[in-house]
């Protein structure tokens, strides 16, 4: 278990920053999609998002973005600064800072192989209002070469995105989010569709970058027998929290088995 630099989570939250999340619940058309999801995410921690599908981890994600109605409290407390309070609508401030910096990344896109629209062409459209058709500014050029660094992914400026591997795309689209550096990073699936020697790459790349920036990262996933690689917390959700822990206490639990019929943790195999 790598060391977590603000505090200890039995020592709560006055030294620390982080997001908490109480009691979010979320309905849609009278169905109840979140119940009552309670959990923290510290600077520096890695928390991984495990269910089955329909189990509301993209609304979870959606409302931390501020994109779903919700009820319950998200609040972001940065280190050294007083605490941020979104609205149950996820629109309003409560409180003197403003709403924290959030990073997303989405499931990859997909992309003809025949496209022509390069990495260059894709990081301009998505970070200037430089039209696409005109030759692109050599500042956008020179921003975009520097995003993609800090996710060692200089050499892909110039590629087609069709042409990405599955880890490649993602490094592009991790350098997207990375811009302006956020003070939370979400990652829905990253782990999908890369192969082993990019889905390693990637888990190594999300380490080095927490430490770099003291980031917070939730990301789901799929993959269970990565979780104890790279995860400092696993959170198992079915609509609502049915255990969080470090990961080999998650995998080994009750409720892990009763929802995915798989032994593994202390103990068990697949």
């Amino acid at each position: 278990m790598r060391k977590i630099k603000h505090g200890k989570l039995a020592a709560g939250c006055a030294d620390a920053c982080c997001l908490k999340l109480e009691g979010l619940t979320v309905q849609l058309q009278g169905d109840s999609i979140l119940e009552d999801v309670s959990f923290h995410l510290h600077c520096g921690e890695i928390a991984a998002l495990i269910g089955p599908n329909g189990a509301g981890k993209s609304s979870l994600f959606r409302s931390i973005l501020g994109q779903m109605p919700h009820k319950g409290t998200i609040t972001f407390s940065p280190a050294g600064g007083p605490s941020i309070r979104l609205s149950g609508g996820g629109e309003e401030i409560r409180g003197k800072g403003k709403r924290p910096l959030v990073g997303y990344v989405p499931q990859s896109p997909s992309f003809d192989r025949g496209d022509p629209v390069s990495v260059l062409d894709f990081f301009t459209a998505a970070t200037s209002r430089c039209p696409v058709w005109l030759p692109i500014p050599r500042e956008c050029r020179e921003r975009a070469e520097r995003c993609l660094e800090r996710v060692h992914g200089g050499d892909l400026l110039d590629k087609a995105m069709g042409a990405l591997s599955g880890g490649q795309l993602q490094r592009v689209l991790l350098a997207l989010a990375l811009e302006p550096v956020p003070h939370i990073l979400i990652l829905d699936e990253p782990l999908s569709g890369v192969d082993i020697e990019g889905e390693h790459q990637l888990l190594e790349m999300l380490d080095e970058l927490r430490s770099r920036y003291d980031l917070s990262i939730l990301l789901s996933t799929h993959d269970f027998a990565t979780l104890d690689q790279f995860a400092d917390k696993v959170i198992l959700l079915n609509r609502r929290v049915l255990k969080a822990g470090a990961p080999g206490e998650v995998l080994s639990s009750p409720e892990f088995y009763k929802t995915f019929h798989l032994r593994m943790g202390k103990g068990g195999g697949t």
